[in-house]
């Protein structure tokens, strides 16, 4: 099963940082508005998902050209696009995916976009946010980062505390500690290597990746 990339309709920082995200091979979705960036970045996506809202008249001139599957749902709904469209790629079978544009701009929708990742159903899959710059994602027993040395690693406990957490690669290790979400313990980590490694007995993390560069 190909990698698949759900662009949706928030902040890419950098089009040039996000473009290194993709790989020959990735499918493209994009959620409703997200189709901009996919456009900017002088690709189609597979298919366009929403209610359509957000969508610019030109830019569904050009996906209806070249004929892009489009999936409109209405407005009235009790989704976000984003939502749609993750449910519609967990439907087709991938199972890594990265979500490109849920980060910045507005509080509620980034909220909302990490909250959809804590949906138990989707924990068997491996999926993250990542606009180039910054990358998160949450685990529930063992996840992986690669990076570069110096890029910062933030640990933040979800919902409650999260006990027996173990870390490699990290300028200052964990090693089967209690993290509790009112305190700031897991801030603003260091990798000393390419690839660093966070493993936990229970609890829900969420991990984020600040590239250095």
């Amino acid at each position: 099963m190909p990698r698949l990339i759900v662009f949706a309709n928030g902040i890419v920082p950098d089009l040039a940082l996000a473009r290194r995200l993709i790989r020959p091979g990735d499918v493209l979705f994009a959620a409703d508005g997200g189709t901009r960036h996919v456009l900017a970045l002088g690709l189609l996506p597979t298919v366009v998902i929403g209610d359509l809202d957000s969508l610019e008249p030109d830019s569904r001139q050009v996906l209806e050209a070249h004929g892009v599957e489009i999936r409109q749902h209405p407005r009235d709904k009790d989704e976000t696009d984003l939502e749609l469209t993750l449910r519609d790629a967990r439907a087709g079978g991938y199972r890594e995916i990265i979500i490109l544009g849920a980060l910045g701009g507005r509080l509620d929708q980034t909220l909302g976009n990490l909250s959809l990742l804590t949906k138990p159903e989707w924990a068997v899959l491996d999926i993250r946010l990542d606009d180039g710059v910054e990358e998160a994602l949450f685990t529930r027993s063992r996840c992986a980062v690669h990076g570069k040395p110096a890029d910062i690693i933030s640990l933040l406990p979800w919902g409650g505390e999260v006990t027996g957490v173990c870390t490699e690669g990290l300028r200052w290790p964990l090693r089967a500690e209690t993290l509790f979400p009112d305190r700031t313990r897991g801030i603003s980590n260091e990798m000393v290597s390419e690839d660093a490694s966070i493993s936990l007995e229970t609890g829900l993390l969420l991990v984020v990746h600040h590239r250095h560069d």
